[in-house]
């Protein structure tokens, strides 16, 4: 299977090297590989840079984009910069951080899985931080949810749900939407990743002002929004995240922003986060 890589990285000197070697070092190596340097001030692409004169499969491109951290605007549209570049001869691709540490048979591994089911969309391993020198899981989300850091996609699946979204949210939609078609997906936990930095949920009010206009976006009206307001405040220990993520909801709505679902897989979405919501309540 042709595996095919896009890594955005912004000032990532402090890691890119070890997720770089990490890939170099896989039993399977990937067919193509582009790091994309976004933007970056420090010794990224340097870095990046003295991997690809070493290895042809590897390949940096440079983008200029603003150093303003907003989740899921900067490193979609870097993931696009890279993914243009590309031909479209893959079977797998994948969209990875650039602070992530493999084992070298996992590209080998997740190969296997789609090969095994032909009707597997999406698969990965999951996320571990070193706490008091020891790698414990990064429990950050359900485990049968794939963290935006590890994305891997059948060629099939990633393209009938429209690739990536261009919204912050992008990586539970992809999920949603593959499940609408009827892909499966798997989260592998025999298939262990270091996450060298771990993910802070220090958002800020912008950030959840684009949160609101992502759920307006993805039809899940303002009930669900308030849920996943209410989520996002509790986590951060803020309550104007709350306000700002409704607030954003508002505007949206007000400002008539367009949807990224239809009808039918708005009532989809709906439907599958009030399961998800019922469910860890009788869990409780």
């Amino acid at each position: 299977m042709k595996i095919y890589i896009v890594i955005p990285a912004h000032n990532e000197q402090e890691s890119i090297g070890k997720t770089l070697q990490s890939l170099v070092n896989q039993q399977l190596k990937p067919t193509q590989l582009v790091v994309v340097d976004d933007n970056s001030n420090d010794r990224t692409s340097e870095i990046a840079n003295d991997f690809a004169q070493q290895h042809p499969w590897i390949q940096v491109i440079h983008k200029k984009s603003t150093d303003q951290h907003l989740p899921g605007a900067k490193i979609v549209e870097a993931f696009y910069a890279g993914y243009q570049r590309l031909d479209q001869e893959y079977d797998i691709i994948c969209k990875f951080d650039a602070d992530m540490v493999f084992e070298e048979d996992y590209l080998i591994k997740l190969s296997e899985h789609f090969r095994e089911n032909n009707r597997l969309g999406m698969v990965a391993g999951q996320c571990y931080i070193q706490k008091n020198k020891q790698w414990t899981l990064e429990n950050l989300n359900n485990n049968d949810h794939i963290r935006g850091s590890l994305k891997a996609y059948r060629k099939a699946c990633f393209l009938e749900i429209g690739k990536i979204a261009k919204s912050i949210g992008w990586d539970t939609l992809d999920e949603l939407m593959a499940q609408y078609y009827r892909w499966e997906i798997i989260v592998d936990p025999t298939l262990k990743v270091k996450h060298l930095k771990p993910t802070g949920f220090n958002y800020s009010q912008g950030a959840a002002r684009l949160q609101g206009v992502a759920t307006y976006r993805m039809r899940f009206g303002l009930i669900l929004t308030v849920i996943i307001a209410l989520k996002r405040a509790w986590i951060n220990q803020k309550a104007v995240l709350l306000f700002s993520f409704i607030r954003g909801f508002w505007k949206a709505k007000r400002e008539g922003a367009p949807f990224i679902v239809d009808v039918k897989q708005g009532q989809f979405l709906r439907k599958h986060r009030w399961k998800g919501i019922f469910q860890r309540f009788k869990l409780k």
